[in-house]
């Protein structure tokens, strides 16, 4: 019986690459000489430290085109506020992977209303989609991409 697994996530060594490079960026970029701005990667946290608020912002525009170029979907940022602390701003950015319960229960609901010969089941952080034809299976994945979830989705371990 053909199935998928629908899940939220992303490519922990890519964003470390992307990371490392918005960091030459900022090193070599005019407007920020002579200041101590950097990013910082802690398992999923992404630290933007600079002199001032509007340096932040640059920054994190900076980082969200390395991510988008290196094929991470920025829908999986949750951008904090500025701390300011002294003379540093700083602001944590967090990358989301997996779906969260809520999400996974609407995906399922989203997939129901349709009335097509297929089950969506919950699996921890992923939703399994199972049905007896291809084509319904691929018809899914397109109403997945559609919907405006909020959380970027991908489609792995298809079977035939």
């Amino acid at each position: 019986m053909p199935s998928f697994d629908t899940v939220s996530e992303y490519d922990e060594q890519e964003a470390v690459n992307a990371v490392d490079q918005a960091n030459r960026e900022v090193s070599t970029r005019f407007d920020f000489k002579g200041t101590e701005s950097e990013f910082k990667l802690e398992g999923n946290l992404v630290t933007v430290k600079s002199e001032s608020d509007f340096q932040c912002q640059q920054m994190l525009d900076i980082l969200q085109n390395k991510l988008t170029k290196r094929g991470i979907d920025i829908g999986c940022l949750e951008i904090g506020d500025p701390i300011p602390s002294g003379k540093t701003v700083s602001q944590i950015v967090t990358m989301k992977s997996g779906l969260e319960a809520d999400v996974s229960k609407k995906m399922v609901k989203l997939i129901k209303q349709q009335k097509m010969k297929v089950q969506a089941a919950i699996q921890g952080e992923k939703v399994r989609v199972t049905g007896k034809k291809r084509d319904d299976l691929q018809q899914v994945m397109a109403i997945l991409k559609e919907s405006k979830l909020g959380v970027p989705l991908q489609f792995e371990n298809f079977r035939d």
